[in-house]
């Protein structure tokens, strides 16, 4: 099969061909399947990505798991070699997938600006509108989801830098203050963080929406500034970068021009994770971030990396995922970032995920008949 973009194909495959199959338990997957099902049903049904898979598609397969509670790794593996086809995602041209991850950082936050806590966290703004191609000025790229209304004008939202230097003050959109510009930007980058207030409350900030300009690795910029070693760049090199040049910080940061809004949500349960893209909770180490454009949350993935060992102990990672996230550097077929879980812990597991890695999607066998 084809796909519409004609960028890369779907061969079938067999489970025997999945290197690692047998060894994994994806039992943990039959919650976070029971939270789409809900959502599709009573909420809203996911909108299909340009493979063609429909929320239809997937409540086959989330209507066979309903209620059930594997009592094992080979029980749980099961359900999925009676229910799905694999397909292994071919890319044109030979080039493997890619793999990087992304946590939900915890910050030390205040509820009121102070001289140390002076960098904040916004909520989506009044004047910041969704974009399609009903409503999206001629001169405004595609990809521009968002924009400003003003004066019944439609235009480009304020960039990064202009949102630093105070576009926003004086507009009761603050939930909360961070210490640093830094740790804000991260947070950014994430999409969702837990917040630590000095009382010793825990709050939970999640993506409401962004200003709408393309995002820009500022990874990139150091590399090919000769600043960083594109070998061992990483989220702690960057990081430790920018804290020991403050002169540069702002420059270095507003070259990536997207910037981030969001709401407070719940933390009632520590142990999961944020709502993201798909609007249920990411369960840590088995929740996939996709480019949506491509392909419909939901789905279960099947990721193999031989080179991404740190997060199994030193063995290649084989692990069986839901598709439950986006992102604005989440750009193809065979591209994913791998939810590792809240906390610093999760972070530097994070943080250094640059993997060439095999995509292989699981779909339920009805809707596999498309597909050859």
């Amino acid at each position: 099969m084809t796909s519409p973009s004609q960028e890369f194909r779907l061969e079938p495959v067999t489970f025997a061909d999945l290197k690692g199959w047998e060894e994994d338990d994806p039992s943990s997957l039959f919650r976070a399947m029971k939270d789409c099902r809900t959502h599709i049903r009573d909420v809203k049904p996911y909108r299909a990505g340009a493979v063609g898979l429909t929320a239809d598609d997937l409540l086959t397969l989330l209507d066979a798991a309903e209620g059930k509670e594997p009592r094992s790794a080979a029980e749980a593996r099961a359900f999925f070699e009676e229910h799905c086809q694999p397909f292994f995602i071919r890319r044109d041209g030979g080039a493997t997938g890619f793999v990087t991850a992304f946590f939900e950082p915890e910050i030390e936050v205040s509820a009121e600006p102070t001289e140390t806590y002076r960098y904040p966290f916004y909520r989506r703004p009044d004047d910041l509108i969704d974009l399609d191609d009903s409503n999206r000025p001629a001169q405004l790229d595609s990809s521009y989801m968002f924009g400003r209304l003003r004066n019944g004008i439609i235009s480009t939202y304020p960039d990064r830098g202009e949102i630093d230097r105070g576009y926003l003050e004086g507009k009761g959109l603050e939930i909360a203050w961070a210490k640093s510009k830094v740790d804000v930007f991260f947070v950014h980058v994430q999409g969702a963080a837990r917040l630590r207030y000095p009382d010793g409350r825990l709050g939970r900030i999640t993506y409401a929406a962004k200003a709408g300009h393309p995002f820009s690795a500022v990874g990139r910029l150091l590399i090919d500034r000769g600043l960083l070693d594109r070998t061992t760049i990483s989220m702690q090199t960057i990081r430790d970068w920018l804290y020991a040049h403050p002169e540069q910080v702002d420059e270095v940061l507003w070259h990536n021009r997207s910037y981030i809004f969001f709401r407070e949500a719940d933390v009632s349960d520590p142990a999961l994770g944020p709502i993201a893209a798909a609007k249920v909770p990411l369960l840590a180490g088995r929740s996939l971030a996709v480019d949506r454009l491509i392909h419909t949350f939901g789905f279960p993935f099947f990721i193999r990396s031989e080179s991404l060992t740190h997060l199994d102990a030193g063995k290649p990672f084989a692990r069986l995922m839901l598709a439950l996230d986006t992102g604005s550097a989440i750009v193809g077929p065979a591209r994913g970032d791998i939810f590792t879980g809240s906390g610093y812990d999760a972070g530097e597991l994070a943080g250094t995920v640059r993997n060439d890695a095999d995509f292989y999607i699981l779909i339920p066998k009805a809707a596999a008949q498309r597909f050859g």
